[in-house]
């Protein structure tokens, strides 16, 4: 930038500040910027100010990426005597450790914590195209800066970086950032990257934040399925009717406020297939399309409904956890298919309150994450205990044998890699596995003989209730809401809501009228008979 532009950006700035009227009606939101060739998002306030105690002189030789801001790493010194080795030693640490921070950021570093190392030295160090000039803080001045890389500007503020990812996959409906102006709140993300139908999300540097007792959390890049409320953000629910309907969430729904307080990092909100059924792709996903499973030739199945919390966590490294939901297999489908670590836990171990309702009687939160499970748990769920020991018996349902190994051989293949797990599994918990037939179980322990077999006494129970349900709770409400702007007209809802719609009418219907098909559902006895038309039994 020439010094006649820098002038006249410099008075355009302290017009625009000293304008009332004008700063009333424009909140900044951000900028982005490149550094060595890696996209980020610079929030619109800054964390900290340094101008009264940083030699602002040490900064006209530095590289800038563009006024107002210059790239600058932060290192808190561990000793008063902060040498040059003990320098490079942090700063080989911080690219081990964080993908935002690159040696891009060291035009200038600042030490923090009163190191008497010589100020506005010029040292080039490992791995940077230029000589950094680093400069001291005063003993006592921004011990409350964390280390890592910033953005600081010529007036000495200080702004953090927050790395952009390219949503490949389409995990996200909606990268989020907190709010400027609300406190407590969030914001879509104002920033993108170059990709096709790939919206930019932006995470912070993770040297950033240090975990506690308090906040075992703290730090961990968050994406929140798109059936929870989060305050400042729309719910889609996998509608665009929905979302374009109602206005952002006042309040955030409770297990996710619960992950915030524990320092979560919320980056955006996933992917749910529409009001949370089972829909398969393509054909099912019509409002957004599914997002992409990593495994295989990268175009296999999600599974659903917690299809972008599957895929964004089997998929990128940089995201570290996923909030879902399983009602009837919504986290434990997404998980199988794409080699991830998920579970549905105990029903009613955390309040649903603000989240969208498949079946009360059956929905329940849990997280998709390949490592910090325990600590997310003890995080958002009341009561549960943990254990200081594995379990001695391991039983499996469904699992081949030695001897039922198909002959198949992709058949084959995939059982001998299913019974090599298990085999590792035994060996690890030193025991040995047996198999538990339920349906052979409920047939010796029911308690009245005359009782029917499992298959046919739970038949369409799971469908019947998902169904009657989210009616009553969502698609009537919905109806209408949209109907009462819309002149009475419907929304458009993806087939597989649909076919629930119907399924349940159907049954609302035979209260009233005998219809063949009715009775011919209400009489059937095969469970198979009519297993196209209930709504699919994934959610």
């Amino acid at each position: 930038m020439s010094p006649l532009t820098y002038v006249l950006w410099l008075v355009w700035t302290l017009f625009i500040l000293s304008n009332k009227t004008c700063c009333s009606l424009v909140t900044l939101t951000g900028s982005t910027v490149e550094i060595h060739g890696i996209p980020y998002y610079v929030p619109g306030q800054p964390l900290a100010s340094v101008s009264s105690a940083l030699n602002t002189q040490a900064l006209t030789g530095s590289k800038s990426v563009g006024a107002p801001w210059i790239p600058v790493t932060v290192v808190k010194a561990t000793s008063a005597t902060f040498n040059t080795a003990a320098l490079q030693s942090t700063l080989n640490s911080f690219g081990d450790l964080d993908d935002v921070w690159n040696t891009g950021f060291l035009s200038v570093v600042i030490l923090v914590g009163g190191a008497s190392y010589a100020s506005n030295t010029s040292t080039t160090f490992s791995g940077a195209d230029v000589a950094s000039t680093v400069s001291s803080l005063p003993h006592g001045f921004g011990s409350d800066i964390p280390p890592g890389p910033y953005l600081l500007s010529t007036a000495g503020d200080l702004y953090q970086s927050w790395r952009l990812y390219a949503d490949t996959q389409e995990a996200f409906t909606q990268p989020l950032i907190p709010s400027i102006t609300n406190k407590g709140a969030y914001s879509p993300l104002p920033a993108t990257v170059p990709g096709i139908a790939s919206p930019g999300i932006a995470v912070p540097s993770r040297l950033y934040y240090v975990k506690t007792s308090e906040r075992p959390l703290a730090g961990v890049r968050t994406g929140i399925k798109d059936i929870y409320d989060i305050a400042g953000v729309r719910t889609g629910d996998g509608n665009r009717a929905f979302y374009d309907l109602y206005p952002p969430r006042n309040t955030t729904a409770l297990v996710v406020q619960r992950l915030i307080e524990a320092g979560a990092i919320l980056v955006g909100k996933m992917k749910t297939s529409q009001f949370a059924n089972g829909e398969v792709a393509t054909a099912d996903w019509v409002d957004y399309h599914e997002p992409f499973n990593p495994r295989g030739d990268g175009y296999q199945d999600t599974s659903s409904s917690s299809a972008g919390a599957g895929s964004g966590i089997g998929s990128y490294p940089w995201l570290d956890l996923a909030l879902g939901s399983d009602t009837g297999g919504s986290i434990r489908g997404p998980s199988q298919v794409q080699g991830i670590y998920g579970n549905r836990p105990t029903h009613g171990i955390v309040p649903l309150t603000g989240a969208m309702p498949l079946a009360p009687e059956l929905d329940t939160a849990g997280f998709l994450d390949p490592a910090i499970w325990t600590a997310t748990a003890k995080a958002a769920y009341e009561g549960l205990q943990f254990y200081d020991e594995y379990p001695k018996t391991l039983r499996t349902i469904g699992f081949p044998t030695p001897e039922t190994v198909a002959t198949d051989s992709t058949v084959a293949q995939a059982n001998t890699i299913l019974l090599a797990f298990l085999a590792k599994l035994e060996a690890f918990l030193g025991t040995n596995a047996t198999a538990l037939n339920y349906t052979a179980l409920w047939d010796q322990t029911k308690p009245d003989p005359s009782l029917p077999s499992l298959s046919i006494l739970l038949n369409r129970t799971y469908p019947t209730t998902i169904t009657k349900e989210q009616t009553k709770n969502v698609r009537d409400p919905f109806y209408a809401d949209y109907g009462a702007v819309h002149d009475g007209r419907l929304p458009f809802v993806d087939p597989v809501p649909l076919v629930s719609e119907q399924f349940h009418n159907l049954y609302q219907r035979r209260a009233f009228l005998r219809d063949p098909l009715a009775d011919a559902l209400r009489d059937n006895e095969d469970p198979l008979a009519f297993r196209r038309f209930p709504p699919r039994e994934r959610a």
